[in-house]
């Protein structure tokens, strides 16, 4: 069995010699909500990814698309709606509830897209 993983032997036992990751990952509310996803949709691929020390990697690479992608849909659906800065300093409060709804149009596009799917894995 070839699985690239060296043992130890300790007594009458070989215990894997596992290592710890150097390289440290941002990962922010896109990446746990898909990490959560993949762990309970998806448990052995989590797993597998988990062990070959691939799963860091794509959720920080989830996460970073999915930010970039809901800041981009906020701007290209704000500039569409004309909400713009003279409407944030004649009101703000309306201000903010319609990029409050435009953040959450986003993110619901994003879920659907990004976060609550395997994806091509």
């Amino acid at each position: 069995m070839n699985n690239k993983i060296s043992y130890v032997r300790c007594g009458d036992y070989y215990i894997p010699k596992l290592t710890v990751p150097t390289t440290v990952y941002e990962i922010g509310k896109y990446g746990r909500l898909h990490r959560t996803f993949l762990k309970e949709n998806y448990p052995c691929l989590y797993s597998s990814m988990l062990m070959q020390g691939t799963l860091l990697e794509h959720i920080a690479d989830v996460d970073k698309t999915a930010k970039h992608r809901v800041d981009t849909l906020v701007k290209a659906m704000a500039k569409e709606q004309g909400i713009t800065e003279e409407l944030k300093a004649e009101n703000q409060m309306l201000w903010v509830g319609m990029m409050n709804s435009l953040l959450h149009s986003a993110e619901e596009i994003i879920n659907k897209e990004l976060i609550y799917t395997r994806g091509n894995l």
